[in-house]
């Protein structure tokens, strides 16, 4: 059996785990960094099946400073990405984010206005009337109101995974095809990653960033999480009927679209859909649960028609919805979790790869305090959920 050592092994090669392997590198070039991916090509990865929205509009102040921190990270994604003086292309897109509620919510969104301003957003709150000035397709007799971010918007999910990978990769990160299939753990700590090959990386700490797929990892060395994969559609749809340029809509009931090209990327996810790696697509689902939500908000989709069905899977943290980040406190101290997002790993993944690497490297978070998305939550059984629109 080979070995190699590293300094840190990070299992899974999406985005929020080669953004680990980024700013392990950025931050100190010595550190020998390996990301192990079984299947580089991405073909069921949930990176690429994204939605690729960027957004600041969150209830709690970690996921507002994660964003606050990811989206100039996007924004200047050319220039911290390029390689040998080639620029990426991710198509960032400033369309801005607005999420819509009934008069039941709007207290709750008006809350999460104040505390989105309050931490430096640039965002709007909207009545229904001025929403209905500003978008006149909408319908609008049944809400309360609603909050505009016209500085969010969104990215394409596969240029940025493949810019992100080829920038690690460029900055001396070894990028290894295979999948790990075991942990060894000695004197309470992890020592090394087995691979199916046989290959054994020694590892000095291990980053759980295998999404959907973390469970899997944490079996290796006993531990229990919530995170289980959940199946979710991303659909492509036109309109026969022209509408005002939207931004990237949200509601309460999980309505999520923006627009793509000459029509429409979005779907409505279920929290109802039986945990599993699922990926076959429900051809029917559009027809049955995305079309009447959409021709209810906007009379003009009662004219649309679905042209693509892509499946995904979400990391679905089913404690509370928001991901776990940090060491497995109490446990096993150098095993550290970045998996749990549930729908959101994309749009931190900058942020959350920085907050690893400060842990790793520095042995404390510097620019963003995430401490109450650590492990403890999980252990006591005290949700930190999101309030009002995921």
């Amino acid at each position: 059996m080979t070995e190699t050592e590293f300094d840190v092994v990070v299992i899974g090669g999406g985005a929020v785990g080669m953004a680990c392997a980024y700013y392990l590198r950025c931050m100190d070039p010595a550190c020998r960094v390996a990301v192990v991916e079984r299947d580089p090509a991405y073909r069921e990865a949930s990176t690429p099946r994204a939605s690729g929205g960027v957004r600041r509009l969150f209830a709690r102040p970690e996921n507002i400073a994660l964003s606050n921190f990811g989206i100039p990270v996007f924004e200047n994604f050319a220039t911290l990405m390029a390689v040998d003086g080639e620029q990426p292309d991710i198509g960032f897109r400033r369309g801005g984010y607005l999420f819509i509620v009934p008069p039941a919510a709007v207290e709750t969104l008006r809350r999460n206005f104040e505390r989105q301003r309050a931490m430096g957003a640039n965002v709007h709150f909207l009545t229904p009337a001025a929403l209905g000035d500003k978008f006149p397709s909408m319908v609008v007799d049944d809400l309360g109101g609603a909050v505009h971010s016209p500085d969010d918007g969104w990215l394409d999910p596969h240029a940025t995974l493949m810019a992100l990978r080829r920038k690690a990769g460029a900055l001396g990160a070894s990028l290894v095809k295979g999948e790990a299939v075991g942990i060894e753990v000695a004197g309470g700590l992890v020592r090394r990653v087995r691979l199916a090959d046989g290959a054994a990386l020694a590892a000095g700490a291990v980053v759980n960033a295998a999404g959907a797929w973390a469970q899997r990892v944490c079996d290796m060395i006993g531990m229990k999480t919530p995170i289980t994969p959940l199946r979710r559609f991303e659909h492509y749809f036109e309109c026969e009927e022209p509408i005002e340029a939207l931004p990237y809509l949200k509601d309460v009931n999980r309505l999520a679209f923006r627009p793509e090209g000459r029509g429409y990327s979005g779907g409505v996810p279920t929290l109802a859909e039986p945990r599993g790696f699922n990926l076959e697509a429900d051809l029917d689902y559009f027809e049955r649960v995305v079309w009447p939500a959409l021709a209810h908000r906007f009379p003009q989709f009662e004219r649309t028609r679905c042209k693509a069905t892509l499946p995904g899977l979400y990391d679905q943290n089913d404690l509370d919805a928001n991901p776990i980040i940090g060491p497995w406190s109490g446990h096993c101290e150098n095993f550290y979790m970045a998996a749990g997002f549930s729908g959101h790993g994309l749009m931190h993944a900058p942020g959350t790869g920085r907050a690893i690497a400060e842990l790793i490297l520095r042995g404390r978070f510097e620019t963003i305090d995430l401490t109450r998305l650590g492990w403890a939550r999980i252990e006591r059984g005290e949700p930190y959920a999101e309030e009002g629109i995921l």
